[in-house]
C-alpha cells in the first residue's frame, strides 16, 4: 500500500514525519458542484455573499478552483466588484492565471451555470465533502503515529480529541436571530425567576453571596481565587456540600491537588463537625464516633463526583463534563485548580505558560456555554500582592492602610490576564487574621473571619461579603452562624419535606454543646 509523507507538530516535541497509509480510494469530492458554484459567483453580483460564510478556499477540492475562490475572496475583502475581468485580473496579481486555467476556464465556468436557485444548497454539499476530506486527514495523522511505539498512547488521544474538537469549532455556523424568540426567551426567565421563592441560579448556601450573584448562573465561568492558606478548597468544599446535601443539586469536583479519598476526608470533617487532626488520627472519644456516624449519613447518596485524575487536560474535562452532565444531570462543576490543568494537543510547539492558560480559561468558558451550567475554578494569585504587602507595611504601620494592601486585586490573577477577560465573575477570598491584622478599619474583629471580595460581576454589582472561617473544620459559614436555609421553589410541583435539624450532641463531660 502506498503511503504519504506529512509533517507534524507535536506540543512538547519537535516537528516529526509520520507516514499516513493511502488506500488508493477517491477523496471525498463534488468537482461538478464546485464548477456550479463558481461560475455562479462570477455571473451573479451578490452571489458571493451568499455563500462566502459556508466556503473557505480551502473547502475546494480542485487546486484552481481554490485559487479561483481565493481570488474572489480577496476582492471581496477590498469591497472590488466580482466579476469574469476582475477576478481574471486578481488571479494574474496573485500569480496564479495560468495554473488556474487562464481568461478561457473562467469564461468555460461561467457557461455551465443553467440556474443559480440552488446555489447556497450546492455550497453545503461543497463545505461537506470538504469537512469529510479533513476528518480522513485528521484520522490518518492519528493512525499513523498510534503506529509509532514512541508515543505516549495517553498524549495521542488527548490530541485526537483536540484536533476533533478543533475541527468542530471551526465548522460552527451560527446564524444571526431576529429579535422577536429572543424577546420571548428572556421573558420567559423572567417570569420564571419571579415565580421562584428561592434564587435564580444555583444556591452558594452563603445567604449574603446568593442575594449579590442570584446564586451561581448558568453558562456563567466564576474564578474563586486567593493565596495559599486562605481556604480556597475548603471554600469549595463548603458550596458543594451546601448544594449537594441541602439542596440536593448535583455537583462534579475535578481535583488535581488532592486525591479523592483526601478530598472527602476533608468533607467529612466539614459536616461532622470535628477536627481534622482528630479524623485523621481516629482518636475519637465515645461520644465524637456517636457524632461522626450520625453526622456522615449527610454524605451518603449526596449526588456529588469526584474525580483525581492528575494532569487532567481541558480535552479530558470536556469529555468527563459532557458525560457527568449526560449521566448524572450534574447542575455545577469545579476544578480545583486551574493552573494544574494543561491544553496538551492544543498548544503549537514553543508555546509559553501565559498561552496555555489563556486556552485553558477560553476552553473552560466554551464548556460553560455548551453544558448550559456554571463552572466554578479555582486559581492562584501571583506573588505581586506579597511586594504590595510589603510596600503597605513599611509605609505605615496602621492597621487598616496595611490590611488594605494585603487585599488581593484582578491584577494578582495569576499568569494570564485571559482569567479575568473570560470570567464572568471573579472573587477572592482574604483572611485579614492570617497576616496578624486583628481588627478592620471599622474596629471590627477579623478572628475567625474571611471576606468574599467579589471583584468583577459582569451581570450586577461587586461587594466584599463577611463569612465565619473555622480552620479546624476546614469550613466556611454565614457569619451569623444561621443554617443553609432549603427553600423550594414554588415552580416545584412536588414539594419535598424540609429536613429537620440534626440533633446536637453533647459531650457528657462539657455543659455546652458541640459547635
Amino acid at each position: 500500500m502506498a503511503t504519504q509523507k506529512k509533517t507534524v507538530a507535536t506540543s512538547k516535541k519537535q516537528p516529526v514525519v509520520v507516514q499516513i497509509p493511502d488506500d488508493g480510494r477517491v477523496q471525498p469530492q463534488a468537482r461538478d458542484l464546485e464548477e456550479t458554484v463558481l461560475g455562479a459567483i462570477l455571473l451573479e453580483k451578490n452571489a458571493y455573499f451568499l455563500v462566502h460564510e459556508t466556503l473557505k478556499p480551502d473547502s475546494f477540492y480542485e487546486k484552481r478552483h481554490e485559487q479561483i475562490y481565493k481570488a474572489v475572496c480577496d476582492l471581496a475583502s477590498s469591497q472590488q466588484p466580482i466579476d469574469l475581468k476582475t477576478v481574471a485580473y486578481q488571479l494574474q496579481k496573485n500569480g496564479v492565471l495560468e495554473e488556474a486555467g487562464g481568461p478561457a476556464y473562467l469564461a468555460e465556468l461561467s457557461n455551465k451555470v443553467v440556474n443559480s436557485s440552488h446555489l447556497e444548497h450546492h455550497a453545503k454539499i461543497v463545505a461537506e465533502k470538504s469537512l469529510a476530506r479533513q476528518l480522513i486527514s485528521y484520522t490518518g495523522l492519528i493512525q499513523g503515529k498510534a503506529f509509532d511505539e514512541s508515543n505516549d498512547v495517553s498524549e495521542l488521544m488527548n490530541e485526537a480529541e483536540a484536533s476533533l474538537f478543533e475541527l468542530a469549532q471551526r465548522n460552527i455556523k451560527n446564524e444571526a436571530m431576529q429579535i422577536n424568540p429572543l424577546i420571548r426567551q428572556a421573558m420567559d426567565l423572567v417570569n420564571k425567576a419571579a415565580a421562584q421563592t428561592g434564587t435564580r441560579g444555583i444556591p452558594s448556601g452563603f445567604t449574603e453571596v446568593d442575594k449579590i450573584t442570584a446564586g451561581w448562573q448558568k453558562s456563567d465561568l466564576i474564578i474563586i481565587a486567593a493565596r495559599p492558606a486562605m481556604g480556597k478548597t475548603a471554600f469549595v468544599l463548603s458550596m458543594a456540600k451546601n448544594m449537594a446535601v441541602d439542596f440536593k443539586r448535583p455537583v462534579a469536583i475535578f481535583s488535581l491537588e488532592m486525591s479523592n479519598v483526601q478530598l472527602v476526608t476533608r468533607l467529612i470533617v466539614n459536616v461532622s463537625e470535628i477536627e481534622a487532626e482528630k479524623i485523621k488520627s481516629g482518636q475519637l472519644q465515645p461520644y465524637e464516633w456517636e457524632q461522626l456516624d450520625f453526622k456522615v449519613k449527610d454524605l451518603f447518596d449526596a449526588p456529588i463526583y469526584v474525580d483525581d485524575t492528575p494532569g487532567l487536560s481541558v480535552f479530558e474535562l470536556r469529555s468527563k463534563a459532557r458525560r457527568l452532565v449526560r449521566e448524572h444531570k450534574v447542575e455545577c462543576i469545579f476544578i480545583d485548580y486551574l493552573q494544574l490543568m494543561n491544553a496538551s494537543g492544543m498548544m503549537s510547539y514553543g508555546s509559553n505558560r501565559e498561552n496555555e492558560v489563556r486556552v485553558i480559561s477560553q476552553n473552560l468558558k466554551n464548556l460553560a456555554k455548551e453544558l448550559d451550567i456554571p463552572v466554578i475554578a479555582l486559581s492562584q494569585l501571583n506573588r505581586n500582592i506579597e511586594t504590595r504587602i510589603n510596600q503597605a507595611n513599611q509605609k505605615s504601620g496602621q492597621a487598616a492602610q496595611k490590611a488594605e494592601g494585603k487585599k488581593p486585586q484582578l491584577s494578582d490573577l495569576r499568569e494570564s490576564g485571559a482569567i479575568e477577560q473570560d470570567a464572568d465573575i471573579v472573587c477572592f477570598i482574604h483572611r485579614p487574621e492570617y497576616y496578624k491584622i486583628y481588627a478592620d478599619e471599622k474596629g471590627n474583629s477579623t478572628q475567625g473571619i474571611a471576606e468574599f471580595i467579589i471583584a468583577k460581576h459582569r451581570n450586577g454589582r461587586t461587594d466584599e461579603v463577611r463569612l465565619r472561617f473555622q480552620s479546624e473544620l476546614a469550613r466556611f459559614k454565614n457569619l451569623d452562624g444561621a443554617p443553609v436555609k432549603v427553600v423550594q421553589s414554588s415552580m416545584n410541583k412536588k414539594k419535598k419535606e424540609e429536613p429537620k435539624p440534626p440533633e446536637i450532641i453533647k459531650n457528657p463531660n462539657d455543659d455546652d454543646p458541640l459547635d
